[in-house]
C-alpha cells in the first residue's frame, strides 16, 4: 500500500507548478482515482503558484476517469493584493479528466467574528465500530480508518438521509494542512448510498469545499464528517457535508453532486 506521504514524495515536480504522478491501484475508486486524492493533488499543484495565502475554497469538476499516469497543470488566473485564483487541469491520455478552481485569501481585520457550525453529539471514535461491513469495499478506503456513528452502512436500506463518520489516515499522519484535509474529507460514501437496497454505480460530478480556518489541526488524526442527502431523485443526489476536528472545531463545509445509476 502506498501511503499518502509516500505518494506525495513520488510526485515529479516541474516548472510553473506542473506535476506528473502515477496513481496506485490502492488509491482507486472503481475505474477512477478517489475524488479526494484528485482534489488534493490539484491543490498541491496550485499551492506552488500561491505559497503565501491560505486557501479558502475549492471547486472540483470530475470530468472523466482519472487513473494511471496523470499530468497536473495549474494556471494563475488572477493575483491581487488580498486574493488569488488558480485553475488546475488534471490530464490523462484521454484528455482533461478533472478541472479545479482554488480561491486564496489573506487574513484581514473584520468587525464580525461569527461561527455557528455545531458538531453533533456523537460517541468518541475509540468506542465506535468500523463503518464498513464484511465484504467488498472501494480500494481507496484501505488508506483510512473509518468509524460510523450516525446513519446506516452503504446499501443497507437505511431510512435516514445522513451519515456521520470519524476518519483518519491509516498511515498515522495527522493532517494539518489543506491538501491533507481534502485527501480525507471526501472518503465517506454519498449519504444517499446508505438508503439504497441494492448495489448500483455512483459517480461524483462536482465537489465544492470551503475552508473555515487557516489553522488546521486535530488530535490523533481524527476528523468527524457529517453528510446529508438533501435530494436524491432522477438519477442524481445533492448533498451537504461538514468536517470538524476532534475538539469540535469546524474545518470545512461543502456540497457535492453525485450521479446515481440505479
Amino acid at each position: 500500500m502506498t501511503t499518502y506521504p509516500e505518494l506525495l514524495s513520488s510526485l515529479k515536480r516541474g516548472t510553473a507548478g506542473r506535476i506528473e504522478a502515477t496513481v496506485p491501484e490502492t488509491w482507486m475508486q472503481g475505474r477512477t482515482t478517489y475524488g479526494g486524492l484528485t482534489a488534493a493533488l490539484s491543490l498541491e499543484a496550485a499551492n506552488a503558484l500561491v505559497d503565501d495565502l491560505p486557501v479558502r475554497t475549492a471547486q472540483v469538476a470530475f470530468v472523466g476517469p482519472v487513473g494511471g499516469d496523470v499530468v497536473i497543470a495549474p494556471k494563475l488566473l488572477r493575483r491581487g493584493k488580498n486574493t488569488a485564483f488558480v485553475s488546475v487541469d488534471m490530464v490523462t491520455e484521454g484528455g482533461v479528466a478533472a478541472q479545479s478552481i482554488f480561491a486564496y485569501g489573506k487574513v484581514r481585520e473584520s468587525q464580525l467574528n461569527v461561527s455557528h457550525v455545531p458538531m453533533p453529539d456523537v460517541p468518541e471514535p475509540e468506542t465506535a465500530s468500523s463503518f464498513f461491513r464484511a465484504g467488498p469495499r472501494p480500494g481507496f478506503t484501505q488508506n483510512f480508518e473509518m468509524k460510523g456513528v450516525l446513519g446506516g452502512a452503504p446499501i443497507s436500506g437505511s431510512s435516514e438521509r445522513d451519515i456521520g463518520l470519524w476518519m483518519r489516515h491509516k498511515d498515522g499522519i495527522s493532517p494539518d494542512d489543506a491538501t491533507a484535509v481534502l485527501a480525507i474529507a471526501d472518503c465517506p460514501p454519498p449519504a444517499a448510498l446508505s438508503m439504497q437496497t441494492t448495489p448500483a454505480p455512483i459517480s461524483s460530478m462536482t465537489w465544492m469545499a470551503e475552508f473555515l480556518t487557516e489553522t488546521i489541526s486535530t488530535e490523533e488524526g481524527w476528523y468527524f464528517a457529517h453528510s446529508e442527502a438533501q435530494t436524491a431523485r432522477n438519477g442524481y443526489s445533492s448533498q451537504a457535508m461538514t468536517l470538524w476536528n476532534r475538539s469540535g472545531e469546524p474545518i470545512l463545509i461543502g456540497r457535492q453532486t453525485i450521479a446515481m445509476f440505479g
